[in-house]
């Protein structure tokens, strides 16, 4: 295993655990909160990073039922998301949280296990062990925001976010591409500061085309928590200026993203 997927993986265990103790000693009444993702409630919320973790797991550890998921997605391309993680928060919540704590605890494993230079397949592109972590991590804390919103919960930002970011920056292309256009040739320079005020930066200095600001706005943003005019983002260029419009780290088809306050 290499450092990268280490460091990745020890972060993602943090986010997990973080978020399993703010949920564990909810009552029946607030695990069925609504969360800001519409029909959805808080274990619907869990339900669906525990299905997402075993998907991730059958990836990177059986062909066959990896495959028979795909089967199903393809037959239901815009329903198994959802059926899948209503159904799975429609148990007891002692049993959903063994169910969750089992599935990421054997993905961790599982990729920690995984070769470095195999990928395995996914909805999206063929990722390696690194990138599957990273897209977990991204999930589990996307996804705990919207528990932690449901529960009035503050959730300070870590620097943990940094993943959140290199994936929103990584996945430019398939944010411009998922929505029908070409993706910009040229690459753009990103500028974040971090929660602890350390700068993040990704791309050639002379680029025309730059993003700047709060990493926290930017994961927010390219994880459709917060509508583009409610961040203090600033885009210079136009190309860079769409790029926010439409950001997505996640793959499946574009949400609809989040209403801008009043």
């Amino acid at each position: 295993m290499n450092d990268v997927l280490a460091a990745v993986l020890a972060d993602l265990a943090a986010e997990g655990d973080a978020l399993e103790a703010a949920v564990a000693g909810l009552d029946a009444g607030q695990w069925r909160l609504p969360t800001p993702a519409e029909g959805w409630d808080v274990a619907t919320q869990v339900a669906h990073l525990a299905w997402t973790d075993e998907a991730a797991l059958k990836a990177a550890t059986d062909k066959a039922a990896w495959d028979a998921l795909v089967l199903e997605a393809i037959a239901d391309p815009e329903g198994v998301v959802d059926k899948a993680a209503l159904t799975g928060g429609a148990v007891p919540p002692e049993e959903l949280l063994a169910r969750w704590r089992t599935a990421r605890t054997a993905l961790a494993g599982a990729l920690r296990d995984h070769p470095d230079d195999e990928k395995m397949p996914w909805f999206g592109p063929p990722m390696s062990a690194t990138s599957m972590a990273t897209a977990r991590f991204m999930e589990t804390w996307a996804h705990g925001l919207d528990v932690y919103d449901a529960l009035g919960v503050a959730h300070e930002p870590t620097d943990r976010i940094r993943h959140v970011a290199h994936l929103g920056v990584r996945t430019r292309g398939f944010a411009f591409s998922v929505h029908g256009e070409q993706a910009p040739a040229e690459e753009f320079r990103v500028e974040l500061d971090a929660p602890s005020g350390e700068r993040w930066v990704w791309g050639p200095e002379d680029a025309a085309q730059r993003v700047s600001g709060p990493a926290y706005d930017f994961c927010l943003l390219v994880t459709q928590r917060v509508h583009r005019a409610d961040t203090a983002l600033v885009a210079e260029g136009p190309d860079a200026a769409r790029w926010l419009e439409i950001a997505q780290c996640f793959a499946g088809l574009a949400g609809k993203g989040r209403s801008a306050r009043g």
